[in-house]
């Protein structure tokens, strides 16, 4: 990653742009044998337009707690104790369930970790894909075929339109977390949030997916807030990165910074443990 970076927050700052998804003093609990537990601590963060933003931490750290937080898709027995989630000029927390239903998809979107669990078996790909179109716009899933097609076409899936008339199972692993992209960008949603969509994926496959993230950014604008547990990732495609252990944030700055001047020890831990993308690590290589 090029320390000149277009994406620059400060810029987005001082030209008083508001952030895409704005997180402040977020408080999760948890309820183990019906007593609550805060699990998430004061988290604030934001993401800008066109940002591509990281959360790592270890597993537990709260990053997918606070990102589902964000889309108000908690597990039953997690509820927000505090705070404020701002989706452009929306407060989320405010909205009614059906509300909710309107701005998932609309104005932000999950792409989950496990493609494969999260597609319908029995259902084909063109169809799946096309689906929030049609739940969205009250059209026949039939009328919106076509633009299933060209979704699989965008995120580089060959033979579009014979793909769509294929089963999840026909996918490889790379192909089904493309087509669950697609259905993100169906609705071309101001945010994407990327939970950890790479982590079962080889190497090779999983560089064409963050590249596709990336193009997708660049040739839309669209925001994306990316949960993951490897730095290597965050240093091939984040502008910025927020650091959780234990449920808060422990450090945040541009890419850049972080990996050449980590502040606190943990960061400093977790860079240790990365394998070497450029050796020495400099600059001129994030």
């Amino acid at each position: 990653m090029s320390v000149e970076n277009h994406h620059d927050r400060r810029v987005h700052e001082e030209e008083g742009k508001r952030p895409t998804l704005e997180v402040r003093d977020l408080n999760i609990e948890f309820s183990r044998r019906r007593v609550w537990t805060s699990v998430v601590h004061d988290v604030s963060l934001k993401v800008m337009p066109g940002e591509i933003v990281g959360v790592i931490g270890e597993s537990g750290s709260g990053k997918t707690l606070s990102a589902l937080a964000a889309l108000r898709l908690l597990p039953k027995q997690a509820r927000v104790a505090k705070g404020s989630v701002m989706l452009g000029d929306v407060d989320v927390l405010a909205q009614s369930d059906k509300a909710m239903r309107d701005l998932r998809g609309n104005r932000m979107a999950l792409i989950p970790q496990d493609a494969m669990q999260s597609l319908n078996p029995t259902m084909r790909v063109g169809l799946q894909v096309a689906e929030p179109i049609s739940l969205h716009r009250g059209t026949p899933l039939k009328s919106v075929a076509a633009a299933a097609v060209k979704l699989l076409e965008t995120v580089g899936i060959t033979l579009p339109e014979l793909r769509a008339r294929a089963f999840p199972h026909q996918f490889s692993g790379g192909m089904q977390q493309r087509a669950m992209i697609a259905m993100g960008l169906a609705l071309a949603p101001d945010l994407l949030i990327a939970d950890e969509p790479t982590t079962a994926l080889d190497v090779t496959v999983q560089a064409q997916v963050l590249k596709l993230l990336r193009d997708i950014r660049d040739a839309s604008g669209t925001s994306i807030l990316f949960i993951t547990h490897d730095l290597g990732v965050v240093a091939e495609l984040c502008d910025w990165v927020y650091v959780m252990r234990h449920g808060r944030i422990v450090e945040q700055g541009s890419v850049a910074r972080i990996f050449t001047d980590p502040r606190q020890d943990y960061t400093q831990m977790l860079l240790a443990a990365t394998p070497s993308l450029h050796s020495p690590l400099t600059k001129e290589a994030i």
